[in-house]
């Protein structure tokens, strides 16, 4: 199951060993500030925290949606490599775990996320490879019996796009709503 082929969306990563360092440093700490702060947290922050110059952002990143979007890639392809070894377990272990990571990130991350012109290249990329990764744990879930075969793709996504904008009162009140979420998913036992 293939993430997203970042060589095709989103900046391109440097080739010379040192620059591809100081790319991999940016994108790194622009994901810890912007987790911390938001969409709107300061560059001269990830600049700072990344160890490299002002004009070495603006020479990967010449805009703040730029470097949103290279943060925002390199997540959701994480969570789409996340579908591999999810697909070595039980189909319905597999799914749902897959499905908690997804959720982990988007709750973690929707202030990037919302950032992001939905038409642009790189969100419909994003997309695409979302359903590519989860797609195939869901139809295998649903062939083993596992889970209801009357949900598709789309109603996994929006389920976890709704699930993640809610505000719970403690963790434990969050896993028994994704419990009670995923015993909806479950096809009748």
């Amino acid at each position: 199951m293939p993430g997203l082929d970042l060589s095709v969306v989103g900046a391109r990563r440097p080739h010379r060993a040192d620059a591809a360092r100081n790319f991999d440093a940016l994108v790194a700490a622009a994901r810890d500030v912007f987790t911390e702060y938001g969409a709107d947290a300061p560059l001269d922050e990830v600049v700072r925290r990344a160890g490299v110059g002002i004009a070495t952002l603006y020479r990967n990143f010449p805009t703040r949606e730029q470097l949103l979007e290279q943060v925002y890639l390199t997540e959701v392809d994480e969570v789409c490599r996340a579908a591999e070894p999810a697909a070595s377990l039980a189909p319905w272990e597999g799914i749902t775990t897959w499905l908690r990571r997804f959720i982990d990130y988007v709750a973690t991350k929707r202030a990037v996320a919302t950032e992001l012109d939905r038409g642009s290249v790189a969100y419909r990329a994003a997309t695409e490879a979302l359903i590519a990764s989860g797609g195939p744990l869901l139809a295998r879930a649903q062939e083993a019996g596992a889970m209801r075969t009357d949900v598709d793709i789309d109603d996994v996504m929006r389920f976890v796009m709704a699930y993640t904008t809610v505000n719970f009162a403690s963790a434990e009140q969050r896993d028994r709503m994704l419990a009670v979420a995923f015993d909806g998913l479950a096809a009748t036992r």
